[in-house]
């Protein structure tokens, strides 16, 4: 477990986690040996002179006030290397994920790792502080007062001594038969969380369909698997919990035993069985507790193996030595690039030159946007090359090359904060004038001026106190303030309303202007001003040319374009 923790965390941490480890165990002793000092004690107490105990019981109370100070210094030194390991993983793990590839981000793996970075990451790095001191204390404190046990009669030791393996394979066996169980109850509450989210964002087709007073048999179904995986779990953990209870009582009844009858033969006293009794009752109660905290801790167990998995993605390799490109012309060189057994771009060489417009159009899944992505290196290609000014860009350092692209997708995306602060994303440092005249250029002014606030109006999370409309005019102001000299836009003006759509043109336009632009369109009346026009499908170029010449081909372009004129077609 520590060293899952260590290897989930980075070995710097090691230090202090093993210090914090170690000072637990001493704490765990020394309550065991504090209890060794019963032993005179009673002996004095249940002898012919008690007032002789009074000695042992001054001892007995500096033991305690030892084992008092021990433990509020491990418990301190507990809780700081907790905080320390809490905000080092979300260190580690925020700069992990902000450097995997896009692709590796699917809707289920962002659940995944919102879980993971919130809920997830609390209960793993909560084990120093709340659960590893009580595991020690229940394992090493037994232990020590059996080693006590040992000192002061042997046989009665020794009987105590053989509840030390059986505990240990009870525990062992309860936690390899919970393990499928706990997988198992861990993926019904994945899907059932999907399944409620579903639930919610299906409300309006439900709504319009007339179905609001039925059951959601998906989200039924997956709520009842949750509850026989909870089942199945609870039942699996009955065998551990009651074997650990029935060998703890077992082994105290045999103390007692053995207790009585070496006491009636006159082998020992009854004040020394009395007392080992009191001892082997303080070993039960830490041993009882172990199921409790052994499942707390294979649930942290299983959450620090999820943490470490999503650790031991590779991210997109860094060049040793970055090159710095000169020039912002853009090329395909025989790129391919693959998802699972499907190749999404399947040998495409074409070429940009600098401060040309090229537009790419085609059929939905025809692999468009995995072109943008690919310049921007969200992925990397499989084979062949995407270059950036002449040079690969697997060779250009991540931060020059995002410096030199500035991007616009259909799906906006703002962060919940003011319109202004959004705008500033583009370019933090920038003045207050270049900030109002990039949304100016954007006309995201008009949206300034009739919102209540103005520039400090809150957006919401995600935006979603904007329209579709405006979130795009904020896309573009940020783009524009950003000034890169490439320019990558995915269909940006597919689901806007007429006014939006005119005033998001107006500021592509400004956008566009002297930069190297790859645009991707489904309204084709969008790219006639293109440079050049390249019409893909299946991951491959089936047409390359400019508007007027592939028009009078009549090939698959013409045949989009005359499907665009048609009512029908329009949006």
């Amino acid at each position: 477990m520590i060293r899952m923790l260590l290897r989930v965390l980075g070995h710097e941490y090691a230090r202090p986690v093993r210090r914090t480890v170690a000072l637990m165990t001493t704490t765990a002793v020394a309550e065991g040996l504090s209890y060794a000092l019963l032993v005179p004690v009673l002996r004095a107490l249940f002898g012919s002179t008690p007032a002789g105990a009074r000695p042992w019981l001054v001892a007995f109370g500096t033991a305690v006030a030892v084992y008092a100070a021990l433990r509020y210094r491990s418990d301190l030194s507990g809780f700081r290397v907790a905080t320390a390991l809490l905000r080092g993983m979300y260190h580690r793990l925020g700069d992990h994920l902000a450097r995997l590839p896009l692709g590796w981000y699917g809707a289920a793996r962002v659940g995944e790792v919102s879980v993971l970075a919130g809920r997830g990451v609390l209960e793993s790095m909560s084990v120093i502080v709340h659960l590893l001191a009580p595991f020690l204390s229940a394992c090493v404190t037994p232990l020590t007062i059996v080693a006590v046990m040992l000192a002061y009669n042997g046989p009665l030791g020794l009987a105590a001594l053989v509840a030390a393996p059986v505990v240990a394979a009870v525990q062992v066996w309860t936690g390899r038969s919970m393990a499928a169980d706990d997988e198992e109850r861990h993926e019904r509450d994945h899907e059932a969380a999907g399944r409620v989210i579903e639930y919610l964002q299906a409300q309006p087709v439900l709504r319009a369909g007339g179905r609001t007073d039925e059951r959601f048999r998906l989200l039924d179904d997956a709520l009842r698997e949750v509850q026989r995986a909870s089942r199945r779990t609870v039942l699996s953990a009955l065998p551990g919990t009651l074997g650990l209870t029935l060998a703890v009582q077992a082994v105290f009844t045999a103390l007692l035993v053995l207790g009585s009858y070496l006491a009636l033969g006159g082998t020992v006293g009854v004040a020394e069985v009395l007392t080992i009794l009191v001892l082997a009752a303080r070993c039960a109660d830490p041993l009882l507790s172990l199921s409790s905290i052994g499942g707390k801790l294979r649930g942290a167990r299983s959450v620090l193996a999820r943490l470490d998995a999503v650790l031991r993605t590779e991210p997109l390799p860094e060049a040793p030595e970055p090159v710095q490109p000169v020039r912002h012309d853009l090329e395909f060189a025989s790129a391919v690039f693959r998802h699972g057994d499907r190749a999404v771009i399947d040998g495409v060489s074409l070429s940009v030159p600098e401060g040309q417009r090229l537009a790419v159009v085609g059929p939905s899944g025809a692999g468009k946007s995995t072109l943008l992505q690919l310049l921007a290196r969200f992925h990397d290609v499989d084979g062949g090359a995407v270059r950036l000014g002449g040079v690969d860009v697997r060779e250009i350092g991540t931060e020059t090359l995002m410096a030199r692209i500035a991007m616009v997708f259909q799906d906006v995306y703002l962060f919940d904060g003011t319109i202004e602060e959004n705008v500033r994303l583009g370019r933090p440092g920038a003045t207050d004038a270049e900030v109002r005249a990039a949304a100016a250029a954007a006309r995201l002014d008009e949206v300034i001026e009739r919102l209540p606030g103005g520039w400090a109006a809150n957006v919401g999370e995600g935006g979603a106190l904007l329209s579709g409309g405006e979130r795009q005019r904020v896309s573009i102001a940020r783009a524009l303030l950003k000034d890169a000299p490439v320019v990558l836009l995915d269909e940006v003006t597919s689901a806007l309303d007429p006014v939006n759509e005119a005033a998001v043109h107006q500021g592509i336009e400004r956008l566009m202007a002297g930069r190297t632009v790859v645009m991707v369109a489904h309204r084709l009346r969008t790219v006639r001003r293109a440079d050049r026009i390249v019409f893909l499908d299946g991951g491959r170029i089936v047409e390359e040319g400019g508007h007027d010449e592939l028009l009078r081909r009549g090939g698959r372009y013409a045949e989009f374009w005359n499907l665009s004129l048609t009512p029908a077609a329009r949006p």
